[in-house]
């Protein structure tokens, strides 16, 4: 998924940072501003316990489904329905989730929100209107399955995260959701196919969190706290906000020609009320460590982090060079990279009272 902001590029040097200031005996991590889970499932394959937030339901949909499910559900109730609802014959002999996956492939389209607000017939054209009715199919079949028991929690957790991802690879964009494109491509004319998970390895425990992280931070503790909150006045609530319906499948007022569903602006991504939220945060922190990552065009200043950081103990900088993020390509740039850095901090003060 092409996502604003990703750490997946940079998963070396983020841990090459965190194996230079930990000495090994660390057990739980905590993502605060998860994103689609790129560091959290990384750090969850090297062994360590993830804590994950995020307040977006697609975000929260995807950690949900990577860092809680560790081996693919049975999906034991939802494949009585075998006997009636048929799989075609050319699966008959696969495995128990290709079974699965290829009875809700098959699920005939209906029109729902998802094509009367993202396709041609609302007049949008984020998807076709074959995947926009396919969507609305499984979506609704989620919700059906889930209130009559034939599917758990983390069997929906895990059809919702594959149907996230599919969409996204049939979506009419260039990239993210700003804007959909005037015809459509190659990609957005395939057909919607849910597919099985790359789920990691068997750490029990994870919990993923959809709450504020300033107010979240008063009632979690871990070893390490890992943050990447927004930069800058960029909001992923405009950016995202078609996989956001989708996952939530609210039905929210749409408004203007690209259909944006109504979002909250962060207080990270307002020059007035970031430094002050940051160090809140950071106050309340009950952590060994702290991670930071923040780049050169961010809205609080080198300075600024450093002196919030120095509330809690004595802080260190690591930074590498990132190309940046470019969601149309045609644009031009006045820089065509950034410079990352991983703020670290060994926790030397307690943390403030919670209140």
């Amino acid at each position: 998924m092409n996502y604003i902001g990703s750490k997946q590029t940079l998963l070396p040097f983020i841990e090459q940072v965190f194996r230079q200031v930990t000495n090994g005996s660390e057990k739980t991590f905590c993502d605060l501003f998860a994103g689609t889970g790129a560091v959290g499932r990384h750090f969850k394959r090297l062994g360590l316990r993830i804590i994950a937030n995020d307040f977006q339901h697609y975000a929260f949909a995807l950690n949900h489904a990577y860092l809680t499910i560790n081996r693919p559900p049975r999906f034991a109730n939802l494949q009585q329905q075998f006997n009636t609802d048929p799989v075609p014959a050319r699966v008959s002999n696969v495995g128990q989730l290709e079974r699965v996956l290829a009875f809700v492939n098959a699920l005939p389209g209906i029109t729902g929100f998802i094509t009367q607000q993202y396709s041609p017939a609302g007049g949008r054209r984020y998807y076709s209107t074959d995947n926009a009715q396919k969507a609305d199919a499984i979506r609704q079949a989620l919700n059906r399955w889930r209130q009559h028991q034939l599917i758990n929690e983390a069997e929906f957790s895990y059809l919702r995260c594959s149907l996230l991802e599919a969409i996204d690879q049939v979506a009419n964009t260039a990239s993210v959701y700003g804007a959909f494109l005037k015809q459509f491509k190659a990609s957005a004319q395939k057909p919607l196919t849910l597919r099985p998970l790359a789920l990691s390895n068997h750490v029990m425990g994870c919990q993923v969190f959809q709450r504020d992280a300033n107010e979240l931070i008063r009632e979690i503790e871990c070893d390490v706290l890992y943050l990447d909150p927004p930069y800058n006045h960029r909001q992923y609530g405009a950016n995202y906000h078609v996989l956001e319906t989708i996952a939530a499948y609210d039905e929210p007022v749409l408004t203007g020609v690209t259909g944006l569903r109504p979002y909250s602006r962060s207080r990270y991504c307002q020059p007035k009320a970031a430094a002050a939220a940051l160090e809140d945060l950071i106050r309340h922190a009950r952590a060994k460590h702290i991670l930071l990552s923040y780049n050169d065009e961010g809205l609080l200043s080198l300075d600024d982090v450093t002196r919030i950081l120095s509330l809690r103990g004595k802080p260190r900088r690591f930074a590498t060079e990132y190309n940046r993020f470019k969601a149309d390509n045609g644009r031009a740039y006045k820089r065509t990279g950034t410079v990352e850095f991983v703020h670290y901090v060994r926790v030397t003060t307690p943390a403030a009272a919670s209140g």
